[in-house]
């Protein structure tokens, strides 16, 4: 009988994207809400920063839209229709996702597994890295770093030793206090991911959005942590749950500045603030629209909730450094 226990990056893999795994086979939007289903303002506010890019890289033809890990396509169709007709005209659209291509999407979105090589324009990764699997370490009782190992139900118990670049990995971004209990997550495989991503994008700008945290305040326990039906539940790698965690952010490579997600819409023109009451006596009716967008403006910067997410902007050449501003 084959040992049931596994590293939790194995574990994680046949979960979410095995024969049957659950992003194959479940909407994200069931369980989970992101900010492309909290409002339609996301989307037009993605719009608008890919018109900044494609400003800034000269209007080539045609312009690239890369949306990674597309869900069931919703963003990619939303900014689709929020660019114009003039840019529509240019513009590629590719829904990267391994779930297959869901019914009704526009069919001008490419659907695929892999983004396009040659980029030249805007690759986004909404809330995309947080699901590649990672390894999870804690220290055995010699306190050396150990893998943590994983069975289907989520009983766990410590393996071997790191191999040399993980715990290189985990030496040089999570730095494990000495003495005492912890727990970390390996984000080498998260910084594969984001590198392979860029190097898709021969031009333009790469912005990963997600949940995260710096060297400053990494969780001493980890945040690994699963959901269903809109629901917190056990990270149980069994197929039945979204598993997630959060993103070591200022471990990607590339160089992005880091900002937050309310500084980013309200640089893309995003206002939570209320409208005028005089309008709502002149017109009623644009009064109540206004006060729906700062409704929904207000969800998406809360600071507290979406607003707390990260925009990892990567220039790729010199012609969109600056577009979002942040720090590095």
């Amino acid at each position: 009988m084959s040992d049931p226990y596994v590293r939790w990056r194995e574990a994680m893999e046949r979960a979410l994207y095995g024969p049957g795994g659950f992003f194959l086979r479940e909407s994200p939007a069931a369980h989970f809400r992101t900010s492309v289903h909290a409002s339609p303002l996301f989307a037009a506010a993605v719009a608008r920063l890919l018109l900044r890019v494609d400003d800034a890289l000269g209007r080539p033809g045609p312009l690239d839209f890369v949306d990674m890990a597309a869900g069931r396509g919703e963003l990619s169709a939303a900014v689709l229709a929020a660019v114009g007709p003039g840019p529509a005209a240019r513009l590629r659209v590719f829904a990267v996702e391994r779930a297959p291509r869901p019914g009704g999407l526009d069919p001008r979105v490419t659907w695929t597994a892999r983004p396009p090589a040659g980029v030249r324009g805007l690759l986004l990764a909404n809330e995309w890295l947080d699901n590649v699997p990672l390894d999870v370490a804690r220290a055995g009782r010699d306190g050396t770093p150990r893998y943590v190992l994983v069975r289907p139900d989520g009983g766990e118990r410590l393996g071997g030793r790191l191999d040399p670049r993980d715990e290189e990995w985990l030496s040089r971004w999570w730095q494990a206090p000495a003495g005492g209990a912890w727990r970390a997550e390996i984000g080498a495989s998260r910084d594969d991911a984001w590198g392979r991503a860029l190097g898709h994008v021969r031009e333009g700008l790469a912005v990963a959005v997600d949940y995260g945290h710096t060297a400053a305040a990494r969780p001493p326990y980890g945040t690994l942590t699963g959901y269903r039906a809109g629901r917190q539940v056990a990270p149980v790698p069994d197929g039945s749950c979204d598993l997630t965690a959060h993103v070591a952010l200022d471990s990607l490579p590339g160089g992005g500045a880091l900002v937050p997600q309310r500084d980013a819409l309200r640089a893309l023109g995003l206002s939570a603030a209320r409208p005028p009451l005089a309008l709502a006596t002149t017109d009623p009716a644009a009064y109540v629209r206004a006060l729906s967008a700062a409704s929904h403006a207000a969800e998406l910067t809360d600071p507290s909730g979406l607003g707390s997410f990260t925009w990892v902007a990567t220039p790729m050449g010199a012609a969109c450094a600056g577009l979002l501003g942040g720090s590095t």
